[in-house]
C-alpha cells in the first residue's frame, strides 16, 4: 500500500496511509442527505450482510502524488433526488474534509453513481398506482 511521508517538524516523519484517506472521504460522502453508502459494490453487501460491520472506505480508491490526492468514489443514491447536486455536494464535503484532516491537497474527486435505492414508502405509492 502506497503512504504518504510527510515531514512536519524535525522530530520525524507522519505517515498516512490511502486507506485512512479513503475511509475519510467515505465518512464525508456519507455526511450528504440523499447518499445511502459509497460501498455499493455486491461483495461489500456479503461482507456486510456477514460479519454485520459496515466497512467505511470500501468502494473509495485514492491515489495520492506529491501531496496530492485524486479520489475516485462510487456511491449510491435515494430515488427522486437531483443526482447533479447531491454529487456536487459529495465532492465539495469530500474535498473539504479530507484536506482539513490530512493536509493533502485534494486534486479531483471523482464520483460515479452505482445505484438507485427505492425507500419502503415509495415501493408502496408506486404499487398503489399501478
Amino acid at each position: 500500500m502506497d503512504e504518504l511521508n510527510r515531514e512536519v517538524t524535525n522530530i520525524g516523519i507522519v505517515k498516512i496511509s490511502d486507506e485512512v484517506v479513503s475511509v475519510i472521504a467515505s465518512i464525508a460522502a456519507g455526511e450528504v442527505n440523499g447518499i445511502v453508502e459509497t460501498n455499493s459494490s455486491v461483495t461489500g453487501g456479503i461482507t456486510q450482510i456477514l460479519t454485520g460491520k459496515k466497512t467505511a472506505g470500501k468502494g473509495v480508491k485514492v491515489a495520492v502524488d506529491n501531496g496530492s490526492a485524486s479520489i475516485d468514489m462510487t456511491i449510491a443514491v435515494y430515488y427522486g433526488i437531483r443526482i447533479p447536486e447531491v454529487v456536487s455536494q459529495v465532492q465539495e464535503n469530500v474535498k473539504k474534509t479530507v484536506e482539513a484532516m490530512t493536509g493533502l491537497s485534494v486534486s479531483s474527486v471523482n464520483v460515479y453513481v452505482q445505484n438507485i435505492v427505492v425507500t419502503k414508502n415509495e415501493e408502496k405509492v408506486e404499487e398503489a398506482e399501478g
